[in-house]
C-alpha cells in the first residue's frame, strides 16, 4: 500500500468513513428547528416563512392552499422532516401560477464555488423524500444575481429514498460577496406553462424563464390526498454526496438565529414560564418606559420586529398593566428597544418589561433573506 493509500485509509477510519471538516452548506437540513412553531395551515396565498427554519414558499397566483408541519417522521438517521399536505386541490392551473419551496442562501457563504470563474466547482444536492404516491417534482439550484438557473426532475415513491443531483459547474456569473441573496434552491411542486412551455433538458445552466421545469412535473394540488416529506437536505461542492452532515441542536438554532428570533412565550402553552421576562429598561419620562431586548445571535441585517400579546412593567411600585402597545424602536443586526407608554412610575428607576401571566406573546426579529 501507497503512503497516500494509508493516508487515505487513516482518514476514513478517523472519520467513520465520512469526508471530515464543514460540508453542508445548508443550515437546519434535517428539519430540527422551527422557532416559529410546528404547524401552519391554510398556506398558498402569502409568500414567506412558516414553520421550519430556513425554508420557505413562494406562491404565485394559486387557488391551491396546504398545511406545513415539522412531523416526527424521519428515514433512519433522521427524527424530523418536513411535511406538507394539499388541503385546497388546484387542478386549473394558470400560466403564471406556481408553489415552490425554497431554501435561500448568502453570497458570502458560496464563494467557494467559484461560480463566473474558469475553475467554477460542480455542486451536489442530496435529499431525502417520500409521498402518498408516485410523483416527479423539480429541483433547481437558481443564480439569483445574474438569473440563471439549473434544474432537474427527481421521482418521490411512498417509501423514503435518497435524491442525490450534481449539478454542472457554471463559469458565468459571479456571485455577490455580500450578506444579500445570492443563491437558491428551489423545489418546484405545482407550476403553469410560463415556466414549463419551453425545452426543458437537465442540468444545464441557462437564463429562460419557460424552460425552468420539465413537462414530468406532477402537481402537487392536483389532489388533497397529496402528501410530500422532506429532510436531510444538503448541498455541498463536487460531484460526490458525502454522507448527511448532522450538527447538534444547539449548533442548528445559533446558526438559525442570525435569520430568525423569537423570545420564549409566557406560559399557557405549556413551554415556558409565566410572566415570561422579555428585557430590562428605566423610566425615561413620566409616561415613557424604555427597555432592551438584546439578540442571542448578531443577526444578518437590522431585522424586522414585531409584537404579540400583553405585557407588564414591573417595578420598585409593583405591576403596571400597559397592554399591547408596544414599539419596538432602533432594531439594529444585536438589538431592539420595546417602549411603551406608561403612568404613574418615577423618572429614572429600572424597571423590568414581561409578558402578562399566561400570555402567549413575544417578540420576534426577523432578517430572512
Amino acid at each position: 500500500m501507497t503512503k497516500a493509500a494509508e493516508l487515505a485509509k487513516m482518514g476514513e477510519v478517523l472519520t467513520n468513513s465520512q469526508i471530515g471538516g464543514r460540508r453542508n452548506i445548508v443550515i437546519n437540513g434535517a428539519m430540527q428547528v422551527a422557532q416559529r412553531g410546528t404547524s401552519s395551515t391554510g398556506l398558498g396565498a402569502t409568500d414567506g416563512y412558516y414553520t421550519v427554519d430556513r425554508f420557505g414558499f413562494n406562491f404565485s397566483s394559486t387557488a391551491a392552499r396546504l398545511t406545513m408541519t415539522q412531523t416526527a417522521d424521519g428515514p433512519s438517521g433522521f427524527a424530523n422532516c418536513l411535511k406538507l399536505d394539499c388541503t385546497t386541490a388546484d387542478t386549473s392551473i394558470a400560466a403564471a401560477e406556481y408553489i415552490q419551496l425554497h431554501y435561500r442562501i448568502e453570497g458570502q457563504d458560496v464563494q467557494q464555488l467559484k461560480k463566473g470563474t474558469s475553475d467554477a466547482e460542480k455542486i451536489t444536492v442530496s435529499f431525502y423524500v417520500k409521498g402518498n404516491a408516485s410523483a416527479t417534482y423539480t429541483c433547481e439550484i437558481e443564480d439569483v444575481d445574474n438569473n440563471r438557473y439549473n434544474s432537474q426532475e427527481f421521482s418521490v415513491t411512498t417509501s423514503w429514498t435518497k435524491v442525490t443531483l450534481t449539478y454542472d459547474a457554471d463559469t458565468t456569473g459571479v456571485l455577490d460577496d455580500d450578506n444579500a441573496n445570492s443563491m437558491a434552491i428551489n423545489f418546484w411542486l405545482h407550476v403553469g406553462s410560463n415556466f414549463t412551455s419551453g425545452t426543458h433538458t437537465d442540468n444545464v445552466w441557462h437564463t429562460t424563464a419557460t424552460q425552468r421545469v420539465g413537462d414530468n412535473q406532477t402537481s402537487f394540488a392536483d389532489s388533497t390526498d397529496r402528501t410530500f416529506f422532506i429532510t436531510g437536505i444538503q448541498l455541498e461542492v463536487g460531484e460526490q454526496a458525502t454522507p448527511f452532515e448532522h450538527r447538534s441542536f444547539g449548533e442548528e438554532l445559533d446558526l438559525c438565529q442570525r435569520y430568525f428570533y423569537r423570545t420564549p412565550d409566557g406560559g399557557s402553552s405549556g413551554t415556558s414560564t409565566a410572566y415570561q421576562q422579555l428585557g430590562n429598561g428605566y423610566i425615561h419620562s413620566a409616561s415613557t418606559f424604555i427597555s432592551l431586548v438584546v439578540f442571542p445571535k448578531v443577526m444578518r441585517t437590522a431585522p424586522t420586529c414585531s409584537f404579540a400579546g400583553e405585557v407588564q412593567i414591573l417595578d420598585s411600585s409593583g405591576n403596571r398593566d400597559p397592554g399591547s402597545n408596544v414599539n419596538l424602536e432602533n432594531p439594529t443586526s444585536r438589538s431592539v428597544q420595546p417602549q411603551l407608554i406608561t403612568s404613574g412610575a418615577t423618572v429614572g428607576h429600572g424597571a423590568a418589561l414581561r409578558l402578562n401571566n399566561d400570555s402567549d406573546g413575544y417578540i420576534q426579529a426577523d432578517a430572512e433573506l
